[in-house]
C-alpha cells in the first residue's frame, strides 16, 4: 500500500517540475514562490517533525536546532567554497554568475528529502492505516513543492534543462525507493529527526541567501512577495490539512 500510494507523490513531483518548466516567462514569480514554499516547507513541516523526533537536547539546545544551524553553515560553506574555486580556475571576470555545482548539491539534497518521505510513508503504514493515510496526504501534496522546487533550483543556477529534468525525475523516483525499502527495515527516528533538522538548514539558507534575493532583483514588483507568502500559506494549508 505504501509504494502504491507513493505513485502518487511521484506524479505530483513531476507535476511541480513541470509547472517551474513552464512559467519561463514569469521567472520572478516562480523563484518567488519557490522561496516561499521553502521556506514553508522549513518551518512549519521540517523543524516540528525535527525537535519531536531527535531525541534528548545537546547542552540546553534540541539536538535537530542544532543540526538546523549546522545545514545552514555548510550550505553557505559550500557555496563559498565552490565560488572560490570557480575564480580560482579563471572565472574571476564571472564572479557574479551562478555556480551550477551548487545547484546541483541543493537538488540532491531534496531528492534526499523526497527519499525520506518515502521512508515516512512506509513507516507510518507500519503502524496503522488512519497514519498511513494521514502522511500519505502530506507527502503527496507537498511533493508538488519538491518537485516545483527540485526543477527551480537545478535550473537556476545555470544548469541545463537535461540535467534539471533529470534531478526532477531522481526527486519523483525517491518517494517511491523510500517507501519500498520499508518493506526491508526502519530508519531509527532520532536519524531521521537529526536528518530532517539538517536538511531543514540547508534549505532556509538556499530560500533566503539565494533564491528570494534573485527573486526581487530581476523584477522587483508586489506580485513577487505576494507569491512568496502564498507559497507559505499554502505549506501551512497542506500541514493543517495533514493534522
Amino acid at each position: 500500500m505504501a509504494v502504491f500510494v507513493a505513485l502518487g507523490a511521484f506524479l505530483m513531483t513531476l507535476a511541480g517540475g513541470w509547472v517551474a518548466q513552464r512559467i519561463t516567462d514569469r521567472r520572478h514569480l516562480v523563484l518567488g514562490l519557490a522561496g516561499g514554499l521553502m521556506l514553508g516547507v522549513v518551518g512549519l513541516d521540517l523543524l516540528p517533525e525535527a525537535i519531536e523526533a531527535a531525541g534528548e537536547p545537546v547542552f540546553g539546545v534540541p539536538a535537530a536546532l542544532l543540526l538546523f544551524v549546522g545545514g545552514f553553515l555548510v550550505a553557505h560553506l559550500v557555496e563559498r567554497l565552490l565560488a572560490v574555486r570557480q575564480v580560482a580556475h579563471g572565472a574571476a571576470g564571472r564572479q557574479s554568475e551562478r555556480v551550477p555545482q551548487v545547484g546541483l548539491t541543493a537538488a540532491a539534497a531534496m531528492v534526499g528529502h523526497s527519499l525520506m518521505d518515502g521512508v515516512a510513508l512506509g513507516a507510518a503504514f507500519q503502524v496503522s492505516g488512519s497514519m498511513g493515510v494521514a502522511v500519505a496526504l502530506a507527502v503527496i501534496s507537498h511533493d508538488f513543492a519538491d518537485g516545483f522546487n527540485t526543477y527551480t533550483l537545478t535550473s537556476l543556477y545555470g544548469n541545463a534543462r537535461r540535467k534539471a529534468l533529470l534531478m526532477l525525475f531522481a526527486a519523483a523516483v525517491a518517494p517511491v525507493v523510500g517507501a519500498a525499502t520499508t518493506l526491508l527495515f526502519t530508519l531509527p527516528e532520532e536519524l531521521l529527526g537529526g536528518y530532517l533538522g539538517f536538511f531543514g538548514g540547508a534549505l532556509l539558507y538556499l530560500a533566503a541567501a539565494e533564491i528570494l534575493p534573485e527573486a526581487h532583483h530581476t523584477r522587483p514588483a508586489r506580485s513577487t512577495l505576494l507569491c512568496t507568502i502564498g507559497g507559505v500559506g499554502f505549506i501551512w494549508l497542506v500541514v493543517g490539512i495533514a493534522e
